[in-house]
């Protein structure tokens, strides 16, 4: 169940769906007060200096968590956990306030919503306390379609008009509000409230990524550098895309750091014949077709999406 300052958060009706519950959460005087500080607080460019690993290194030791992916650390061991690339995807942390584990999750589709929290509240919960949980989501821009753009492209299911990011947000929340644990909303940084508009005046997301810092559970806005998306960033970019047709990652989120050993463990995922074809197709499109192939948000992704793509 979803609480607002300690209080349980209530909506109109018993029977409210997630984008009811979500409209009125956005609007929580609280909830628009987070958000109005979130936003000033000034980036972290997050980058691995060259001498890291060596003794005295001051390098704080993090964790990143790529699309699809999800992390859980604990405090005594990870000092900071992040992402970042996130335009339509919505950023969830999960924090338990008594012993600081924290968990988070770039999710991308409805999908993996479900089963995606089950995997995060695993190591987060200890089941025989009444833990409360402190929730933050970060992303996911206003991206519904304008009018004019419906009329030009012929969009006429509910979830062409919606856009990417609403239908996911509120899926989320619904999943939140019907469990039985006690989550905390202390940041609602998605839609409205992170979204700015470009020189073309298209709709883009103010913040893209976060930091995490696991002892205080303070989350700040934050970008990382190649250095520091490790390790194996290829090979987890690959995972994430063939995942896809896997079956067995349906509905899951996938798993990447191994909380109880302090290591990271990419977990397997079958690859397709038809990934070399798919693969081979997009090496001969141009950046403006990888764009439109490969994203939700041509006009809203950072600088180097096209370069990732191709690597």
């Amino acid at each position: 169940m979803i609480f607002i300052d300690g209080v349980p958060f209530s909506s109109a009706s018993s029977s409210s769906q997630g984008n009811e519950i979500l409209a009125t959460l956005l609007e929580h005087p609280l909830i628009v007060s987070a958000a109005n500080i979130f936003k000033t607080i000034p980036e972290r460019k997050f980058s691995v200096p060259k001498e890291f690993g060596l003794e005295n290194s001051p390098q704080a030791k993090h964790v990143y968590v790529f699309q699809r992916e999800y992390a859980t650390v604990d405090p005594s061991l990870v000092e900071l956990v992040g992402t970042d690339e996130a335009t339509t995807c919505i950023g969830l942390v999960i924090r338990n306030q008594k012993s600081g584990m924290t968990s988070v999750a770039h999710m991308d589709s409805q999908k993996t919503v479900d089963l995606g929290l089950i995997q995060m509240l695993t190591s987060v919960i200890d089941h025989e306390m009444d833990d409360e949980l402190d929730v933050h989501l970060i992303g996911g821009f206003d991206d519904t379609p304008d009018e004019d753009v419906i009329a030009t492209t012929g969009a006429g299911s509910d979830e062409e008009q919606s856009g990417h990011s609403l239908p996911l947000c509120s899926k989320i929340i619904e999943a939140l509000q019907s469990r039985r644990e006690k989550f905390q909303i202390q940041t609602l940084f998605v839609l409205g409230h992170n979204t700015k508009r470009d020189s073309d005046g298209n709709a883009c997301p103010l913040v893209n990524g976060f930091l995490v810092e696991t002892s205080t559970g303070s989350l700040r806005p934050a970008s990382f550098d190649k250095s520091s998306r490790c390790p194996d960033e290829i090979v987890r970019r690959l995972r994430v895309t063939v995942s896809s047709l896997d079956p067995t990652w349906n509905g899951r989120l996938l798993e990447t750091y191994d909380t109880h050993h302090d290591r990271f463990h990419i977990a397997p995922c079958s690859w397709s014949p038809n990934w070399k074809y798919i693969a081979s197709w997009l090496q001969q499109c141009s950046d403006s077709e990888i764009l439109l192939e490969c994203s939700t948000s041509p006009s809203a992704e950072g600088p180097d999406f096209v370069d990732n793509e191709k690597r």
